[in-house]
């Protein structure tokens, strides 16, 4: 079954957050939560061609982890691309066209667009980037930026 892709957003996002809290509710581990959330986000909105996460493995690098898609660069310094960038700053990255991203690292050359998040724990640590791309250029919109971050606070930042 072919999934047909526009730019517009095609998720419920309110609908997203409470599948993932149900599935979610009282695990635990890091792992377990991260491979289910990228699941349920990559499979909820056909603009989303690769999701997934890079975790927090050492000061400054950045490695993969539980993902949807294609493959994903294994390892990623903290002073590069996009994911890099958001590490480093802690603040989200909307990024409409990958190419006008200065250092910019293809781990796909499908990729147009990109959208990052910081994800912290119940510390305020931060623990990975949920990295989500998409194959048309301009995929993503605020609306995206606000409900995820809202939904890896739910689950990653919760007690």
């Amino acid at each position: 079954m072919e999934r047909s892709v526009s730019t517009e957003p095609d998720v419920d996002h309110s609908a997203l957050l409470a599948r993932v809290l149900s599935l979610t509710e009282g695990e635990q581990d890091q792992i377990a939560l991260m491979a289910t959330v990228a699941c349920e986000v990559h499979h909820s909105d056909a603009r989303f061609d690769w999701t997934g996460f890079y975790r927090v493995v050492a000061p400054g690098l950045l490695k993969i982890g539980p993902y949807q898609g294609g493959h994903g660069c294994l390892t990623i310094p903290f002073d590069r691309g996009v994911c890099g960038a958001v590490a480093r700053t802690g603040e989200t990255h909307l990024v409409p066209d990958v190419d006008a991203f200065p250092g910019h690292i293809a781990c796909a050359s499908s990729t147009r667009s990109e959208l990052v998040l910081p994800v912290r724990d119940g510390a305020g640590r931060l623990i990975a980037v949920f990295d989500i791309d998409s194959n048309k250029p301009d995929a993503f919109v605020e609306e995206d930026a606000a409900a995820l971050g809202h939904l890896l606070d739910a689950v990653f930042a919760r007690p």
